[in-house]
């Protein structure tokens, strides 16, 4: 498990992919985007992200293979023997980075035996910071420096009034008979809208009730988000299983999930 120092050289890092980032979202992003084979937009900001990420976490740990969105053609064949590797997402919500709304984070997380015991989520253009680490907990770092640990946050299924958490960019059908399941039930819901991990982050800050989540996500979108919702409480799981939410998986495309707060954790 990493120490403290580790972790601050993992903070460090993310801090520092976030200037990367910054340097290109300054500039007109439009003209740096091209397109993945799945038709997904990739900027300069993902490739200068990652090989910084990438070279760090390499020279710090050089002992901890590295699975990383722009780098993911590790066979599965050689990854499922894996017991602990890093997991990254150099740019997560790049169509909020071609945006301009500043709803975009740098993500890194830890696995061990499949399972993310540490995760870092920091958004630059925000200047905010989240991260958890198992023996520590879960705190929030604020643009002006001050830290917070996070506690629990509310159980949704027993409020009158219910704010859930949706992507900015990924609003779709299910989100919105979800809502209209709790308003049939005599609830008042408000959406909280933003994009990226930060909608982990806006639920285990208590800025959010619920995160329900109907759209494709790959495991390193949710990975480091996970460590910190479930440090405060939280539960991350399987929409169909109720099941936490598995990684390392020879698909690493996710099922639909829902974040929240069981009653009686």
């Amino acid at each position: 498990m990493l120490t403290p120092k580790d972790l601050e050289f993992v903070l460090d890092t993310a801090r520092r992919a976030g200037q990367a980032v910054m340097e290109v979202y300054e500039r007109d992003v439009a003209e740096q985007v091209e397109l993945k084979a799945d038709h997904s937009p990739l900027t300069e900001a993902d490739k200068r992200s990652n090989a910084l990420i990438i070279e760090a976490l390499r020279e710090r740990f050089p002992k901890i293979p590295i699975l990383s969105e722009e780098t993911k053609q590790v066979p599965y064949e050689e990854r499922r023997h894996w017991s602990m590797y890093w997991l990254v997402d150099p740019l997560d919500g790049t169509k909020e980075f071609i945006k301009k709304n500043g709803e975009f984070t740098i993500n890194i997380a830890l696995l061990q035996e499949g399972m993310p015991v540490v995760g870092v989520v920091y958004a630059p253009a925000q200047g905010r910071l989240w991260y958890g680490l198992h023996q520590l907990g879960a705190y929030a770092v604020q643009a002006d420096g001050s830290v917070r640990r996070l506690q629990r946050g509310s159980n949704w299924r027993q409020l009158n009034h219910v704010r859930v958490v949706a992507s900015r960019s990924h609003l779709d059908e299910n989100t919105l008979q979800f809502v209209d399941a709790l308003r049939q039930q005599g609830k008042q819901v408000d959406f909280v809208s933003s994009g990226s991990s930060i909608k982990f982050c806006l639920v285990a800050e208590g800025q959010a009730d619920v995160y329900p989540r109907f759209g494709p996500t790959m495991e390193w979108d949710t990975a480091a988000g996970q460590v910190i919702v479930e440090l405060t409480g939280g539960t991350v799981s399987d929409w169909q299983s109720g099941q936490r939410l598995q990684y390392n998986k020879e698909n690493l495309l996710n099922p639909f999930f829902i974040v929240e707060y069981p009653a009686g954790n």
